[in-house]
């Protein structure tokens, strides 16, 4: 029996990294399946029937697996390990797709101009990732690009809740060290919209790499894709990094305000301080997160785009 990590994943076969050692393995027939027992929950009898189990609930990248090796130098997952961690979104049909789990932090990649920075995205993608329980860093490609002087400003609002914020240009060079003093030894998604050059940037950073790029478009300036399947990639500075298919829309999965008004870190302190328990923090007399605002303690523009997701969540459930 051997343990080891999910690096990629096409159709039924999967590539296992064994410590080094790449080895090609399939599902065990019994993991396809999802058994109904007959009688109680403390005293199961016999099967009653097998459903089929959807492939992505089964195994993502970074899982953990235990495998059996055969003669042909191929392997049989037997057993998925618990995650410990998860980055998912909204697939096809509102099923929730798990792109990657186990991960240390959470790369959100933005770019300056081609397509130009949007701080209400940048917020989606934030929030996504507090709500998962993940570290977060925020990228800024194409800095060797004109960016617009109030865009960058909005970034202040991001440092000032405590989140790391990395300038870089892949064709320049700019802020690749600190980006891979952040990546090594860890498990990292580099995420965020098409066409800001994620892509490009692991090129920078691995050059062997030689992924697939292409510019944005010349009319509506978005982001072309150019990563069309997932897979983890090891890099020479120490951990592995997962390159995933870009997202020009990321869906808050099922949360409600409280939890959304949580994931805006640098409002915490003032949750639970108003008059009102129920406190919407829009219009209510006493309100502590409004008073906050109102002594420039925290950014206007977030406790906006905190209360425009609130509103998304109240409508989405």
């Amino acid at each position: 029996m051997l343990e080891g990590r999910v690096i990629e994943a096409v159709k039924a076969l999967y590539r296992v990294d064994l410590g080094g050692r790449i080895l090609n393995c399939r599902l065990r027939g019994s993991l396809r399946k999802r058994f109904e027992y007959e009688g109680t929950a403390e005293r199961a009898g016999r099967v009653a029937r097998a459903v089929a189990r959807e492939k992505m609930e089964i195994i993502a990248l970074g899982d953990r697996v235990i495998i059996e090796e055969s003669d042909s130098n191929e392997g049989i997952i037997l057993e998925v390990l618990p995650r410990q961690s998860q980055f998912s979104r909204l697939g096809f049909r509102g099923q929730t797709r798990t792109m990657v789990c186990n991960l240390d932090q959470a790369v959100i990649a933005f770019s300056v101009a081609e397509p130009r920075l949007d701080p209400w995205k940048l917020d989606r993608f934030v929030i996504a990732s507090e709500l998962q329980g993940l570290s977060t860093l925020i990228c800024v490609n194409k800095c060797d690009l004109i960016a617009d002087p109030a865009i960058l400003n909005c970034l202040a609002d991001f440092r000032h809740a405590g989140y790391p914020v990395v300038m870089t240009s892949a064709i320049l060079g700019t802020g690749l060290e600190e980006l891979k003093r952040y990546l090594a030894g860890k498990l990292s998604v580099i995420t965020g919209p098409s066409g800001v050059g994620k892509s490009s940037l692991l090129n920078a950073i691995e050059p062997n790499l030689n992924l697939h790029t292409a510019a944005t478009g010349s009319i509506t300036h978005q982001g072309r894709h150019t990563t069309t399947s997932g897979r983890l990639i090891p890099l020479e500075c120490g951990g592995w990094v997962a390159d995933t298919p870009g997202l020009r829309r990321f869906d808050l999965l099922e949360s409600d305000a409280g939890e959304i008004a949580q994931a805006f870190v640098e409002f915490r302190p003032f949750l639970g301080t108003c008059r009102f328990h129920n406190c919407g923090h829009s219009s209510e007399p006493g309100c502590e997160v409004q008073a906050a605002v109102e002594a420039g303690l925290i950014s206007r523009r977030r406790l906006e785009s905190m209360l425009q997701l609130i509103v998304e969540a109240a409508q989405r459930n």
